[in-house]
């Protein structure tokens, strides 16, 4: 079960996957008034949609990019993967990083016809995911209910873009540069070549919700626990889902660390990977291949203690 370069993304589909999967990031320009640049830098925290492989971003109409990008274009954006509900906390506790991407480029305001044509493109993006959700079977619903919709879906959050009564700009985001920032703070720069040629994770639009519903639930939690006992032969104390995509699933397990000068062990977060015997490519099959590994762990588990 343990991951390999098959098994993996690459760093670029990691790229596309953090960008498809959240809907906010730091936007990044260059403070400016009347006089020109101060090379100083505004940062606010600002919604988006990707089409096409790019960020679409809607900044408030009273935000002071909407200045600074008329005297200067250039700018970045960061995003984070989804770390919702119980894995912040963790997170936060463990001082340990979600992945993210750092992009840098020009940030184009889009005039007339293309502002309509971005809106119906992200009208058109909520609406197929919000059918996605309502036609899933049973196994998707149960681990979608158990998640904050209101804060981990995708289309619930930029559903506000379309509704509210603030006024937006919207800006398209041009790509120079692409940085992914791994959960251990090491940075890696992704060719744009690559990021052009790569997709972004089917499940990356559910990834959140996903998260937060298997990690809400303690039914699910001790599956987690479950699969680092039959599939890593790790004795896990507690385990958090850490990300999802196609591929397979990382999960935080609380397991015994290595033994200390005095003898003594202590419990340590650590991440594992688990990977699928084939690739999916909806959240139905994630939740079919989530629930047939939940079984086949339950037998091995209950035969080890004599149960089977």
């Amino acid at each position: 079960m343990k991951g390999n370069k098959a098994t993996l993304l690459t760093l670029a589909e990691k790229c596309k996957t953090i960008l498809a999967s959240n809907w906010q990031g730091n936007l990044n320009t260059i403070k400016a008034d009347a006089k020109g640049s101060k090379e100083e830098i505004y940062t606010s925290m600002v919604k988006y949609f990707v089409k096409r492989g790019k960020p679409y971003i809607w900044v408030p109409e009273k935000d002071f990019h909407n200045v600074n990008t008329i005297i200067d274009e250039r700018g970045s954006f960061a995003v984070t993967s989804p770390f919702p509900g119980p894995l912040a906390n963790l997170l936060r506790s463990i001082k340990k990083l979600p992945a993210r991407i750092a992009l840098s480029g020009d940030v184009v305001p889009l005039k007339g016809e293309k502002v309509k044509l971005a809106s119906e493109s992200l009208r058109e993006t909520i609406s197929s995911e919000r059918k996605v959700i309502k036609e899933s079977n049973y196994c998707v619903s149960g681990v979608l209910s158990a998640s904050n919709l209101g804060c981990t879906s995708r289309s619930e959050n930029l559903q506000e873009l379309l509704d509210g009564n603030e006024q937006y700009v919207v800006y398209k985001f041009n790509l120079s540069s692409c940085m992914y920032i791994d959960s251990n703070g090491g940075t890696h720069e992704v060719d744009l070549k690559d990021i052009e040629a790569s997709k972004a994770d089917p499940l990356s639009p559910f990834s959140s919700s996903l998260i937060d519903g298997i990690n809400q639930s303690e039914v699910r939690r001790r599956a987690l626990v479950l699969f680092c006992i039959a599939y890593l032969n790790r004795n896990a104390k507690d385990a958090l889902m850490f990300s999802v995509d196609g591929r397979g699933f990382d999960v935080l397990g609380k397991v015994l660390g290595p033994v200390m000068n005095d003898g003594s062990r202590e419990y340590q977060w650590k991440e594992f990977r688990f990977t699928f015997k084939e690739a999916v490519h909806d959240v139905e099959s994630f939740c079919q291949q989530l629930v047939e590994m939940e079984e086949e762990a339950l037998k091995t588990v209950s035969s080890f203690s004599g149960l089977g």
